[in-house]
C-alpha cells in the first residue's frame, strides 16, 4: 500500500492497488467516445460501475481533488504567455491572490519566497492572444489590487507541457 499525506488537512490515508489502477487510467487521455468510462474501466480491470464508484469514493475521501482538461493554449490561439511576479505586502497576500484568481486569463497563481534583490512573492501565469492583451490584463490587475510593483516575464519557448503521472511503476 502507498501512504500519503494530504496537505489540506495533514491526514494520512492509504491508496490501495485498486485506487492506483483508477488513478493511472484517469491521468491519460480521456477517450472521446460514447462510453468513455467503460474504456477507462477496462484499462483499470473492472466494470464501468465499479470504476465510477471508485472515482466517486476517491473524490469523497479527498484522495483526488479534480479531473479536468488540459488546454494546449498555443494551439487555441493564446500565443502570449506572461509570468507576472508581484511584490505584495504579506498581510494583503490572500486578499490580492483572491482577486487575481478570479480573472479568467490567470491560469496559475502561486505564493513564493522572496530573495535578496528580488522582492516578488506572488506569481501569476497569464495567457492572452497578444502581448498588448497581456499588458492590459496586468494593468487591470494592478489597478484592481493596488499592487504597482511587478515584473513581466514573457515566455519565449515552451520546453515541456505535461501533467504529473502517478503510480506508473
Amino acid at each position: 500500500m502507498f501512504s500519503s499525506i494530504c496537505n489540506e488537512k495533514m491526514k494520512t490515508f492509504e491508496i490501495n492497488a485498486r485506487d492506483k489502477a483508477v488513478i493511472r487510467a484517469l491521468q491519460g487521455d480521456f477517450p472521446l467516445c460514447e462510453e468513455p468510462y467503460k474504456i477507462l474501466a477496462e484499462q483499470a480491470g473492472m466494470t464501468e460501475e465499479e470504476f465510477i464508484n471508485c472515482v466517486k469514493n476517491l473524490s469523497e475521501e479527498k484522495k483526488i481533488r479534480k479531473m479536468g482538461a488540459v488546454l494546449k493554449h498555443r494551439e487555441a490561439g493564446f500565443i502570449a504567455n506572461a509570468l507576472c511576479a508581484w511584490s505584495v505586502p504579506n498581510e494583503k497576500l490572500d486578499e490580492v491572490a483572491q482577486v487575481m484568481i478570479k480573472n479568467p486569463a490567470v491560469s496559475h497563481c502561486y505564493d513564493r519566497n522572496t530573495a535578496p534583490n528580488w522582492n516578488y512573492n506572488l506569481y501569476t501565469m497569464i495567457h492572452a492572444k497578444s502581448r498588448d492583451e497581456c499588458e492590459k490584463i496586468i494593468k487591470n490587475l494592478s489597478e484592481t489590487t493596488g499592487i504597482e510593483q511587478f515584473q513581466i516575464l514573457y515566455s519565449k519557448k515552451e520546453w515541456k507541457k505535461t501533467s504529473m503521472k502517478y503510480f506508473c511503476e
